[in-house]
């Protein structure tokens, strides 16, 4: 017992070295996630909160393409996952597709220990985090181990033709404007994409954003619906709208 002490003790100090991204080694189809509230407060129905939100939700039923543009906490993304999962109850889709760009946001995060799908996690968290809300995170799990719901990253989207399919791009303004032609051109036969972003926070050097450039040329073809939110749809708390009209 002496020995079996001892030799914990030395390998202590090594230990506190490692540290991980995600408390108990984070990843979406991981069983043993601890109880972070969301499971039993999860939401069945989503009203929109002004009457750029509810264009918004408007058009995405309407439109098979949507473009959502506007600052941070306006609803873009949640409202998106949520039309998503939407049909897919409704049986409009036979599947949700997420995307989002793999970009830091001004920092470099550099070696990512593990394996692909842990080393991604830090990017798509966003997208858990919108998909947990709506309809929990068991469920979630249960439709990602089926494949009715596909979380990935940009890159993967090549060659891809989305049939049957609810897309969601989101963080687009982090996409130049190839990536997001070519995201666009993967939309498929019955199906519908939303893309999302905000054109005054991309991460990206200046004048390789492409999401604005798009936009614009996009809001003139028919069929096409480009929303545009302010600070006044923020829904999260209300300095945000009042720093963004500052900074």
């Amino acid at each position: 017992m002496a020995k079996r002490s001892s030799r914990n003790a030395q390998a202590a100090p090594h230990e506190a070295k490692v540290t991980c991204l995600f408390e108990g080694g984070w990843t979406p189809l991981d069983k043993g996630m601890p109880d972070d509230g969301r499971e039993q407060s999860y939401r069945r129905t989503v009203r929109p909160q002004s009457d750029n939100q509810r264009a918004l939700v408007a058009a995405m039923a309407a439109h098979h393409l949507t473009l959502a543009l506007g600052p941070a906490g306006t609803g873009k993304t949640y409202l998106a996952v949520t039309a998503a999962v939407e049909a897919i109850e409704a049986g409009k889709v036979g599947r949700i597709v997420l995307t989002r760009p793999a970009v830091e946001a001004g920092e470099s995060l550099g070696f990512l220990p593990g394996d692909l799908n842990e080393k991604l996690a830090p990017y798509l968290r966003p997208l858990y985090d919108a998909l947990n809300e709506r309809i929990g995170g068991k469920r979630v799990r249960q439709m990602m181990a089926e494949g009715t719901i596909e979380i990935a990253p940009i890159a993967y989207m090549r060659g891809r033709t989305l049939n049957n399919s609810f897309v969601v791009i989101d963080e687009a303004q982090n996409c130049t404007y190839g990536q997001i032609k070519m995201l666009l051109t993967r939309l498929g036969w019955h199906s519908t994409m939303v893309l999302t972003g905000d054109p005054d926070q991309s991460d990206l050097l200046d004048g390789l954003s492409g999401l604005s450039d798009i936009a614009a040329r996009l809001e003139q073809v028919p069929g096409i619906a480009v929303i545009r939110l302010t600070d006044r749809d923020i829904v999260r708390h209300p300095l945000v709208g009042e720093m963004l009209t500052v900074l």
